[in-house]
């Protein structure tokens, strides 16, 4: 029989017929997994056995932050994710500075994390010259996107579905050349904040045309967060006769709380890759309202919870959101973690306020050096944003 160890807090339950019992351990085990499944399957079909998370938080979460990150947080933070137990992290993207500055220390964050075996370590390269970045940085893997609005697609950058099609041959091309493995994003796959609704249809031709172009997988992104279980049923529906689900990812923004319905929906649907931020991370200037991606805590406790296997150290996890969060100065928006961290009686303000002497040091030296790159340019508010997914 296979055993599941997930951690809520200092609190410790087993999993019998007759509900859960405390125990003494600091963990909490579910034991005889199959049959647990086997339960759990009586009331939803077709559930894989495990989930495999795309943890998205230090490129997709932070690229919209005003003020700038320091590099060695950004590298602390990325390792503290590898250690638990994730297996693949989007780290960052390779955009040209002028309309990203957060993202402007991309070679020095990449080559600085320590590269975990068994961690895919993703990057964003919008176009030919940030796939030659990557390349030059060691990036394996790297990430191209596009919407499936028009309107999304001018606002974000500058040209049509049709005409990014044929930039992202281009990029495609080049990063499968170099044997790299290519993963495709879908922005405004739900709605599009200037347009409105959009086609299931046109998502599902964009999809297959992107698999036929090299890309191993497509993430289908929610950016506007409006779908709900109904409409994700409509669209997987009409992607999934497309192309294979095994090739399908989910990327759920939150905005009206619909992402953990959605990933349940997805899963059912035999979705077996998603997306997520960790403490809740990210959101989309162009997309007004979007209040960021899902929690990557509150997806692998949904999942642990439901006997899929996601690999991950929910505890450590939640020491990575907390880490980012307290560095940010804000609340960690993830419910799990906050439940977790108030459990653990952890007093998160005495931690914000040395991280906060932390930002205040490193910025001022930020300021003062500007960065090793030398080209992570100006803070202005109206930048253009390289992705939103």
């Amino acid at each position: 029989m296979k055993t599941l160890i997930s951690s809520i807090g200092r609190n410790c339950f087993t999993l019998s017929k007759s509900g859960l019992k405390k125990c003494n351990s600091n963990k909490l085990v579910l034991q005889n997994i199959d049959q647990n499944r086997s339960m759990i399957s009586s009331s939803f079909s077709n559930l894989p056995s495990s989930v495999r998370i795309v943890e998205v938080g230090p490129r997709d979460g932070l690229q919209n932050e005003k003020n700038l990150v320091p590099s060695n947080i950004k590298i602390e933070f990325i390792n503290k994710l590898s250690e638990t137990g994730i297996t693949a992290i989007e780290c960052t993207s390779f955009v040209s500075p002028k309309w990203v500055p957060q993202m402007g220390d991309n070679k020095e964050v990449f080559t600085g994390i320590n590269k975990k075996p068994g961690v895919d370590y993703l990057c964003l390269t919008p176009n030919v010259k940030g796939v030659e970045q990557a390349i030059e940085a060691g990036c394996k893997e790297c990430c191209i996107f596009l919407a499936a609005s028009d309107a999304f697609s001018l606002k974000n950058i500058n040209c049509t579905v049709e005409e990014s099609f044929k930039r992202s041959e281009e990029t495609i091309a080049l990063a499968l050349k170099n044997n790299m493995k290519v993963r495709g994003y879908i922005s405004c796959v739900g709605g599009c904040p200037y347009s409105g609704f959009v086609e299931p249809e046109r998502v599902a031709d964009i999809a297959y045309r992107l698999l036929k172009m090299g890309c191993y997988e497509i993430s289908l992104g929610d950016t506007i967060g409006t779908l709900n279980p109904g409409l994700a049923v409509n669209l997987l529906h009409h992607v999934c006769r497309k192309i294979p689900t095994g090739q399908i990812a989910v990327h759920y923004h939150n905005t009206y709380g619909q992402a953990l319905p959605n990933i349940l929906t997805s899963i059912q649907f035999g979705v077996s890759t998603i997306d997520a931020s960790v403490a809740g991370l990210g959101g989309c200037p162009y997309a007004k309202g979007a209040s960021g991606n899902v929690p990557t805590e509150e997806v692998v406790y949904m999942l642990h919870g439901m006997g899929i296997e996601t690999g991950v150290d929910l505890d450590k996890l939640v020491d990575a959101g907390d880490f980012i969060s307290s560095y940010l100065g804000r609340e960690n928006n993830s419910n799990v973690a906050k439940a977790i961290l108030s459990k653990r009686g952890k007093s998160n303000n005495k931690k914000q306020q040395q991280m906060q002497q932390q930002k205040i040091f490193v910025n001022t030296t930020t300021t003062t050096n500007n960065s090793s790159s030398g080209n992570l340019g100006s803070e202005k508010d109206n930048r253009k944003l390289s992705a939103c997914v």
